[in-house]
């Protein structure tokens, strides 16, 4: 069970469920490999220097595990009474802002992310607050399902 469901208040039901694309792993795992490849060739190439193979595995290891965390631990919803979205598990970042709360709802997408189909939700809320989310999957399905329970309540 996760912090979305943990924390619907009572008649409240989840309409949409986003996650973040799968882009957010390009960058760490083209450094990763870079690693990965150095440990292999420590190994098999350069006899002096075989003692800092594991060192080289790990750190590429480690340069995966930080979006994988931020991958696994975030979680985007639309509910009937409001947007939800968390971030992060160590140093967390949620939003809750209630449907009528919201004035705007904005999507950014590059050319790639048009392409790939991921982008940045940006909530503009009442008051001139701006929440931007980056890297979410399939932005206009987000963007839609909160404009069709915005039109449920009216």
């Amino acid at each position: 069970m996760g912090y979305i469901d943990e924390n619907l208040i009572s008649g409240e039901e989840v309409a949409y469920r986003a996650r973040l694309h799968k882009v957010l792993f390009v960058g760490p795992a083209i450094f990763a490999m870079a690693f990965f490849a150095l440990s292999y060739w420590l190994l098999t190439h350069v006899s002096i220097y075989t003692d800092y193979a594991p060192l080289s595995f790990v750190v590429g290891a480690l340069i995966i595990l930080s979006p994988m965390l931020t991958y696994i631990s975030s979680e985007f919803a639309v509910t009937n009474k409001r947007v939800i979205a968390k971030v992060g598990y160590m140093r967390r970042q949620t939003v809750e802002t209630f449907l009528q709360k919201i004035e705007a709802i904005e999507v950014q997408q590059s050319l790639f992310g048009r392409i790939f189909n991921w982008g940045t939700i940006v909530i503009i809320g009442t008051g001139g607050t701006n929440e931007y989310f980056q890297n979410i999957a399939n932005p206009l399905a987000f963007r839609l399902a909160v404009e069709q329970q915005t039109d449920a309540k009216k």
